[in-house]
């Protein structure tokens, strides 16, 4: 008698404890609103809410460096497009220069004019955001153009940044160039013969010249004695006229100027134009010095070599256009990324609603069906436990 009404108790506080259990668990989902609470709950579906979270905070990670990224390349094109106004307004200007508009003291003034015209040009390559230079490649630490001064005007640019792109994951496989590397976006790099602009007779030599852009080769010495020089005269080399393909080499910069002597019969400056190598700060630099005409080029000559100088200003003006558009299509491009990892990001956060999200109506009809359970089982165990001997000698 005793082993058996033991084993009715066990057995019904076990039921009831299951009972309670599950009663508990549907009143904490109707109190959350969340089906699984626990990973007990249910292990295989927790396991899958796992792992959508996982998916939702690399998403969102990658949207952020996404917009990261486009705010960072939409400042960029505006920069650029700052710096077309400038090469614009230059060409403007030289327009009206050889239209007649301007006499000498009105050339001056619009020297001043292109001089502070190039001082905007290099803050705005060495521009920052967020303590990141924009247009050094790689290498956002440090300023990418550094202005070489002579007697407080700039008379040199050069480029220290990285010539490699700094590349950022902004989905699984996908990378983009999230800094613009300044030599290709302010430099040309399609080479030409060089152009000799001037009355020396010096021309174009047969070697493969390195120097770029604009430089100004100085002759001087007599008949049968010509020394040239590229650096301003701080190395010169001999010929006698006889060269077809004299090495003029740029002591500070290493360049080389490859020049035919034979037809040299002049002394002075000529300006040496390398189509394809044009940047925007040499050109702009050079059509300054000629309209300030520190080297005496009589009216003609000047006018000569400020409408030569169109060709370098469109060169520039194409170069910077292109850069502007490849931008433009890049920002295009991840303005459809970010469309699609946002929709996966939905997707995500959807499943995990559907997944996590306990059925409220469903939770209060379960709760119910439970409450009657439980009831019920509470009377038959009542039954079970008044049970008596006379019950069983029935």
């Amino acid at each position: 008698m005793g082993g058996t009404l033991d084993n009715i108790y066990n057995n019904v506080s076990f039921a009831m404890g299951l009972h309670t259990d599950a009663l508990a668990r549907l009143q904490e989902q109707a109190s959350s609103g969340a089906r699984i609470n626990r990973v007990s709950d249910d292990p295989s579906t927790s396991f899958r809410i796992l792992g959508l979270n996982s998916e939702e905070r690399y998403l969102g990670n990658y949207l952020d460096n996404l917009s990261e990224v486009v705010s960072r390349l939409e400042h960029s094109s505006s920069i650029i497009d700052n710096v077309i106004t400038n090469v614009v307004e230059t060409k403007t200007r030289l327009t009206q220069i050889i239209n007649g508009i301007y006499n000498e003291d009105g050339r001056r003034i619009l020297a001043q004019g292109i001089n502070d015209a190039l001082e905007q040009v290099v803050l705005l390559a060495n521009t920052q955001r967020l303590d990141q230079y924009l247009f050094g490649g790689s290498n956002t630490d440090s300023p990418p153009y550094v202005a070489e001064l002579t007697d407080g005007k700039i008379t040199g640019v050069t480029y220290q940044g990285s010539f490699d792109g700094r590349n950022v994951e902004l989905a699984p496989g996908i990378r983009v160039d999230a800094f613009c590397v300044g030599d290709n976006v302010f430099s040309s790099d399609r080479r030409g013969d060089p152009v000799f602009q001037g009355d020396t007779g010096a021309a174009v030599g047969t070697g493969t010249s390195s120097v770029s852009g604009y430089t100004w080769l100085t002759v001087t010495g007599s008949a049968g004695n010509y020394d040239l020089s590229i650096d301003g005269g701080l190395t010169t080399f001999n010929t006698d006229g006889t060269d077809t393909n004299l090495a003029v080499t740029n002591s500070v910069t290493g360049e080389v100027l490859y020049v035919d002597t034979t037809n040299i019969n002049n002394t002075g400056d000529t300006l040496v134009a390398v189509p394809g190598t044009h940047d925007v700060f040499n050109t702009l630099i050079t059509i300054r010095d000629l309209l300030e005409n520190e080297n005496g080029f009589p009216e003609t000559e000047l006018l000569e070599l400020l409408r030569n100088s169109f060709g370098s200003l469109d060169e520039i003006n194409n170069l910077l256009v292109q850069n502007q558009v490849s931008i433009g299509t890049k920002i295009g491009f991840l303005g459809n990324l970010e469309d699609s990892l946002k929709n996966l990001k939905y997707d995500a956060e959807d499943e995990t609603t559907r997944l996590q999200e306990a059925d409220i109506a469903q939770v209060a009809i379960d709760i119910s069906r439970r409450e009657v359970l439980y009831e019920m089982s509470l009377s038959v165990a009542a039954r079970l436990m008044s049970m008596s001997l006379l019950d069983f000698l029935k």
